[in-house]
Parts: C-alpha cells; sequence; structure tokens
C-alpha cells in the first residue's frame, strides 16, 4: 500500500490518537458521583480489576473492548485526553452554540461553544467567533450591543455624535424625572438596521463598509434629535436645570439623576473641600428653577387644612411665588411665609410645614472632594457634613479681612458702602469670606468669616450696636424710663442683673425696629432706617419689657410652686429640664421673637401641667414616656453637631415645646397640629 515505517519511536499521544479513529465507540468519562464511567450512547461501565488504571483512575478513558459478566467492564484501559477526541473524531462531533454577544476587545460577536460526542460532554464552554456560524443574528448582536449600546471602539463621528446626543437627552430625563423621552432601542435598532448591509457583522467589515459609504453620504449613520425624542421635554431648558450654582462668585457643579430610593437621587452640588465653608445652606434649599416649584407645592399640600384652603389652587400659588420670588440666603421656609402674608394677609407659623413629608429628592444632596476629585464624603445633611469635613485653618478667618480695614473701629457708618465679601487665597483657590460688622461693645469693626450664617449672626448684633450709637438719646431715654424697670430686675436676678435684662431688652427693640430685611448697605439706607426707627422704639421696648415681665412672672411662680411636687421627682425634673432650654442669662436675647411671643404660654402650660399631675399621676407619666425618646434623640443630636449651627435642629426644638403643651395642656395648644409621630417623622428627615 506504499505506507512507510516510521523512522523515529511513536509517542503516547500519537499511538492512542491512531488507536482512537477505530475505538471512538469504546471512550468513557469517570462519573462524579460514583466509581464507574459514562460511556457512549448512555452506556455505564466499570474499569476491570486487573487494569493498572482500576485503582488509579483517569478521567477520559479509552477501551480495547467491553466485556459484560455481572457487570459490563472496560478491558485494555489507557488515559486519553478530550481535545485528542476533537482532533480525532471531528466528523462525529455535535457542537451547540449559545449566549452570543458582543466581544468589545475582538469586535467580533462570540459564542460559547458546547461539544459532545455519542452524548458525552467534551468541552462545555469554549468561545468561538460567532460570525461566520449564524451571519444574521450576528448582525443583530452587532447592531444591539455595539453600536445601540454604545460598545464599540471606533473613532467614526457618527459614533461619537450619536453616543453625545443619547446622553444629552438622557441628561433631560434625569432633570424632568420622567423616563419616557428617549425612545425605545427598538427604534434605534431599526435605524441602524435599514442602512448598514446584510453581511456586515464585525467590526473589521463593519469599518471598511462605513468608509466607503460615507464617501457619498457623511450624515449617513448621524442620528437627529427628532429621531431619538419621544416628545418634547418642555420646560427642561438651561435656565431651569443649570449645569452650576453660583454663590458668592463661586460655581459649583450640579449633577442631576433620577433614581428614586438612591443616594444621589435628585441633585447634588459637588463642594471642594477647600471651598466647604463658602456654601450656603439656606441658598441650596431653593434647590434649582426646575424643581422649586414642584417642592413649593408640595411644601403648600402639608399645610393644616384651616390655612391650605386660602392657597388653592396650590400648584397656582406655588407657579406664582416662583415667578415673584428670587432664589436667595433667606431660608425658604421664612420667604414663603412671608409671601403668603404679604399675598393672603395671614399669617403661616414655620412650625404648620411638614418638611419630614417631602421625598428626598427635593433636598440638595452634597458631593465634598478633596483636591483629586475624590469624594470624601455625601449627605443631604450640610451641617453635619461641614462639621465633619470642614478644613481645620491655622490662622482665624479675621485676619483675611485685612482688605477691609478689619481693626479700625467705628462709632458711625462712615466707612462707605458695605461690602458682603471679600476674597483671600487658601489651598492655592481664591476663596471668598463673608464680612460682618462685628459689636466690640462701645464701637463696631469691620471682620470678615469663612461661612455666611456665622457673618450674618455676627451681622445682626453689629447693626443692633451701630443702630444704638447712632440713637443714643433714644438708648438713654429708654435706659431711664423702662415700665417698672426696678421690678422687673428684681425679678431677673436669677439670671442676670438689671443691667443685663436692659441690655437684652435694648437689643430685641432695635432688632424689631431696625433689623428689617433687607439690612441697610450704606450710609443713606442707615440714616433713612434710623430716623423710621426713632418714632416705634419707645413702644416696641414697652411691649418688650411687658412680655418679659409676664414670662418672670410665670418663672417665679412655678419656682414657688415646684417644691411641693417632690413625690413626682421625674415629672419635676423634666419641667426643670425644660425651664433651662427656655431660660437663661440670655433668653429674651437669644430667643427669635415669633418663639419669644409663646415663652408665657409655655410657662402657663407647665402651670397647668403641675395642676393636672396631683389628680392624674399616671396621665402625666404616660405623656411623659411618649415624649422622652424623642427629646433624648434630639439632645443626642444637639451634642453630635460638635458646635455647628443646624437650624431644623433648632426648630425641632420649638416644636417640642409645641408637643408638651399638646400633651400636657391641650386647652392651650395652637392650630398647628403636632405629634408625637410627626416629630418622629422629622427627627428621620432631619438624620437623612
Amino acid at each position: 500500500m506504499g505506507i512507510r515505517l516510521n523512522q523515529q519511536p511513536a509517542s503516547y499521544e500519537q499511538i492512542h490518537k491512531a488507536l482512537l479513529t477505530g475505538l471512538l465507540g469504546n471512550i468513557g468519562m469517570k462519573s462524579v458521583e460514583d466509581m464507574h464511567y459514562l460511556g457512549a450512547r448512555g452506556i455505564r461501565f466499570f474499569i476491570a480489576p486487573n487494569s493498572v488504571l482500576a485503582k488509579k483512575g483517569a478521567k477520559w478513558v479509552m477501551a480495547a473492548e467491553l466485556t459484560e459478566t455481572h457487570k459490563l467492564y472496560a478491558r485494555c484501559v489507557a488515559r486519553i485526553e478530550p481535545q485528542w477526541l476533537e482532533e480525532v473524531g471531528a466528523h462525529m462531533i455535535k457542537r451547540h452554540y449559545y449566549d452570543p454577544h458582543w466581544a468589545k476587545k475582538m469586535a467580533q460577536v462570540s459564542a460559547w461553544e458546547r461539544s459532545t460526542l455519542y452524548g458525552l460532554i467534551i468541552n462545555p464552554k469554549k468561545r468561538v467567533h460567532y460570525g461566520p456560524m449564524n451571519p444574521q443574528e450576528s448582525r443583530e448582536v452587532f447592531i444591539r450591543q455595539a453600536l445601540v449600546a454604545g460598545e464599540f471602539n471606533t473613532q467614526a463621528p457618527f459614533f461619537a455624535h450619536n453616543r453625545k446626543l443619547i446622553r444629552d437627552i438622557e441628561a433631560l430625563e434625569h432633570k424632568a424625572r420622567r423616563p419616557d423621552v428617549l425612545v425605545d432601542d427598538e427604534l434605534i435598532f431599526a435605524f441602524y438596521d435599514a442602512r448598514i448591509p446584510a453581511d456586515i457583522h464585525n467590526g473589521a467589515a463593519f469599518e471598511r463598509w462605513r468608509k466607503d459609504a460615507e464617501r457619498e453620504q457623511p450624515k449617513l449613520l448621524f442620528l437627529k434629535k427628532d429621531d431619538l425624542m419621544r416628545h418634547e421635554a418642555e420646560g427642561i431648558t438651561t435656565d431651569q436645570f443649570p449645569p452650576q450654582l453660583l454663590m458668592n462668585s463661586v460655581s459649583y457643579a450640579l449633577a442631576y439623576h433620577f433614581a428614586p430610593g438612591q443616594k444621589d437621587d435628585g441633585v447634588t452640588l459637588t463642594v471642594p473641600q477647600a471651598l466647604i465653608n463658602q456654601v450656603s445652606a439656606t441658598r441650596c434649599e431653593w434647590l434649582v428653577p426646575g424643581l422649586l416649584a414642584d417642592k413649593i407645592a408640595r411644601l403648600l399640600k402639608t399645610l393644616p387644612q384651616k390655612l391650605r384652603r386660602h392657597l388653592v389652587p396650590l400648584p397656582e400659588f406655588a407657579a406664582a411665588f416662583c415667578r415673584d420670588v428670587q432664589p436667595s440666603d433667606t431660608p425658604l421656609l421664612q420667604a414663603l411665609a412671608r409671601y403668603i402674608r404679604e399675598r393672603k394677609q395671614f399669617d403661616t407659623p414655620l412650625d404648620a410645614f411638614r418638611l419630614e413629608q417631602l421625598p428626598p429628592h427635593l433636598a440638595m444632596n452634597f458631593r465634598v472632594v478633596d483636591e483629586h476629585g475624590r469624594q470624601l464624603g455625601q449627605s443631604r445633611n450640610f451641617a453635619q457634613l461641614r462639621g465633619e469635613l470642614a478644613p481645620k485653618q491655622e490662622a482665624p478667618p479675621v485676619k483675611a479681612a485685612e482688605a477691609v480695614q478689619t481693626y479700625e473701629r467705628y462709632t458711625a457708618w462712615n466707612f462707605g458702602a458695605f461690602g458682603e465679601t471679600s476674597t483671600v487665597n487658601r489651598a492655592g483657590q481664591t476663596v471668598t469670606l463673608f464680612n460682618a460688622l462685628t459689636d466690640e461693645g462701645d464701637a463696631v469693626t469691620l471682620r470678615a468669616y469663612d461661612t455666611r450664617e456665622e457673618a450674618q449672626a455676627v451681622q445682626r448684633k453689629g447693626l443692633a450696636r451701630l443702630f444704638m450709637l447712632a440713637l443714643k438719646e433714644q438708648v438713654k431715654y429708654l435706659e431711664k424710663n423702662l415700665p417698672d424697670a426696678h421690678k422687673l430686675g428684681m425679678l431677673f436676678l436669677p439670671f442676670g442683673n438689671q443691667q443685663d435684662l436692659q441690655r437684652q431688652i435694648l437689643f430685641v427693640t432695635f432688632e424689631r425696629c431696625c433689623l428689617m430685611e433687607p439690612w441697610p448697605t450704606n450710609e443713606k439706607e442707615f440714616a433713612a432706617r434710623s430716623r423710621d426707627a426713632k418714632s416705634r422704639l419707645n413702644l416696641v421696648a414697652q411691649e418688650i419689657a411687658r412680655l418679659a415681665g409676664a414670662v418672670l412672672a410665670e418663672y417665679h411662680a412655678l419656682q414657688k410652686a415646684l417644691p411641693g411636687y417632690k413625690a413626682h421627682a421625674k415629672a419635676t425634673q423634666d419641667i426643670r429640664q425644660q425651664l433651662e432650654f427656655l431660660l437663661g442669662r440670655e433668653w429674651i436675647a437669644r430667643t427669635p421673637y415669633e418663639r419669644l411671643q409663646h415663652l408665657p404660654r409655655y410657662l402657663k402650660a407647665i402651670s397647668v401641667r403641675l395642676e393636672k399631675l396631683r389628680a392624674n399621676p399616671s396621665r402625666d407619666a404616660q405623656h411623659l414616656a411618649q415624649l422622652l425618646p424623642l427629646q433624648q434623640q434630639w439632645q443626642r443630636k444637639l451634642s453630635a453637631q460638635q458646635g455647628e449651627h443646624d437650624a431644623r435642629l433648632e426648630d425641632f426644638g420649638w416644636l417640642l415645646q409645641e408637643l408638651r403643651v399638646s400633651l400636657f395642656a391641650q386647652e392651650l395648644k395652637t392650630p398647628v397640629i403636632v405629634s408625637v409621630k410627626r416629630l418622629g417623622k422629622a427627627l428621620e428627615a432631619i438624620s437623612r
């Protein structure tokens, strides 16, 4: 037959590959469950006991013969490799392909191949090029995953254009919080399907065809905005959803994300760590114009029905507020309450708004990054975030404002126009500081502070002092003619002397008469405000003195009554803690006027509580058990602030006082609904 004998000895592999050509039906694969082997066409056999492989075993074997006695035994057995079967028995192997997918690196459609011989799985999962095996299906996978999904490495102009267009429309969806602006992927697939030839199913072939086709039609594969949008996203403009928010001459990047339940749902403000003290948390309450109307409408819905009915239809009222009131550093609730008073002529207590009922996306999300852009923290509670991440400055911020004559003392407005901000270089960046008139007792100085909140608190006291210096004759008159000054001074002794009392009454008087917003920013405005205040000072001072007298009278009545309730230790201890919160050395000056008016009622409610305590101590204990968990959580959060001021926690403290009135002296409560459940939700909202 002309067959030549081999000149070199055959290897184990060569011999057994040759034998396999005639013994493909005698192969076997070891079962994982038992000592038997799975053979061709579903048979099961064991290796004969006299075989060297009977004890050693092997994953794949080939037998010279299969003999059946009381079992089916394989005799003259040898170990083989499964890849030999693919070479020798290729014509007998059955191949199944599954999970076709786009391989981005190889720029082709790949699939997994499972090969079997006589029912035995030789290779369960092998990556193969799927294009030649099923060109039609490979073409569909190429279009869907490479072109529509954007998983294609190409420098083609159409691809960059189309991906940018899709990203822009997806950004509109996030801003509008509507997932129905971008068309379905099927329509984008149909666009490519109608233009790409039937035989294109991989990256190389596509690039060759594209370059030829674009010579005649350069825009052949360019999508248009109309092709990708189901409907126009009305109102989704740069003005409504700006890419940046400008605060204090610094631009902060804004990002929009529509992902309910996620941490970054809504709008996220990226804050460099070096600029964290320059961010105005109250300005961020206003969000962006495109979300403000929805936030206002939802806030109005949280009002009690007695107040809400005057504002219907709520969406129209919210739209009017957004149109008439420009975002500012004024707290949003204060601005809204002022607008309601101007338009509807009734007062809306800030407590009436239930911030805890707003969805999270209507509160700004803050993301703090370092100089390399790495995220350091993220939260909707900016006060807590700033307390944790604000950089500690080596020098006090006051030294940064030497450009505005920081240490010069003024007793009159003779320093020109007041500039709200000044700039310094810090950590290689231009940082905005906030100027304030600082009260020095007998004069004021111009200083600069890191945060707007801190500067405004100082400016309030400094302006009041400057008005007192400008109206010193009126100050002398008030000091000599305060009604019942001696009597009030005696009542005030637990908190300070008569001079302390007069000083605080004067401060609140000038605050009420002179510090209406907007505050004066130049000498002309200051002089006009001083003239207007002259006629009101005496009446306002008498009203503050009367209010202080009412509070002090109630306080002393309580001090006399409390020793008679020693048997009710828990209740009296709670009452003393409440009095410590309400009253202190500076209670007249530190209490906001809208709360100062309620102090007599809060103290009267304590007297009512004591009257009821003797008659029904179990009822008092029951109410106290409801109140204490909320109070303890609030006190822990106050302690965790580390000196940072959080207006929401301060408001929560006053809400707790209203809750006490509702629980212990219902006949004195206001129409504003305050409940344990509501305050619990409010505390959860503050935690978020």
